[in-house]
């Protein structure tokens, strides 16, 4: 990697750890090129405005979430096996990889759902192309496939566990989270097989 590369993969891993905690808002350029050991004019070497650097954060952190929950469980010979291996890496992802600030991706849908613009649209076209990943994975589960009305049901109580372990751990300071949302999703796989019968 180029020594330009690198310190603009700095400039976006330092925006994203600002971002996690405060919001991508009142993340300043001033604050990251601090950070990273710039000037702000030499920040503006890579970025040229605030936004772009809020993109780039965005599309930075999709593609690290993708590595970090989907890749390790996409050879898994099984739907319900890869389900589990993700539900397992998402958990870990909000309490390992983002234990400091917690999950980006939720603090940015949090902060830039009622606020349109480019970088609402960004992160509404990745969590959608994650959301069809996880369909599809549903619908794999049963011979027939599920419709995509129960996949899309599926999905929806996976999300909401993944982000009630994430409530229930960082806000109620709950630590039995973690059992409490692997139970509920395993119920969830069971109920999906099930109905297969």
């Amino acid at each position: 990697m180029r020594k330009g590369e690198a310190t603009r993969l700095r400039i976006i891993d330092e925006a994203a750890r600002q971002a996690a905690s405060r919001g991508l808002g009142p993340v300043s350029l001033a604050d990251v090129a601090e950070a990273v050991g710039l000037s702000k004019s030499g920040l503006f070497k890579h970025f040229d405005s605030k936004e772009a650097m809020e993109l780039a954060v965005i599309d930075h952190v999709s593609r690290l979430f993708t590595e970090f929950v989907w890749r390790p469980a996409e050879g898994l010979p099984t739907a319900r096996a890869r389900l589990s291996r993700i539900f397992e890496l998402w958990l870990d992802w909000e309490e390992k990889e983002w234990a400091k600030g917690g999950c980006p991706l939720m603090a940015f849908s949090v902060e830039l759902d009622d606020q349109p613009g480019p970088a609402r649209d960004l992160l509404q076209k990745r969590l959608q192309q994650w959301k069809r990943t996880l369909v599809r994975q549903f619908q794999e589960m049963r011979e027939p496939p599920l419709s995509e009305p129960e996949a899309q049901a599926a999905y929806f109580q996976m999300k909401s566990f993944a982000l009630g372990h994430l409530d229930a751990r960082r806000i109620m300071g709950d630590a039995d989270a973690r059992r409490s949302a692997q139970a509920a999703f395993a119920a969830l796989l069971d109920r999906t097989e099930r109905q297969a019968a």
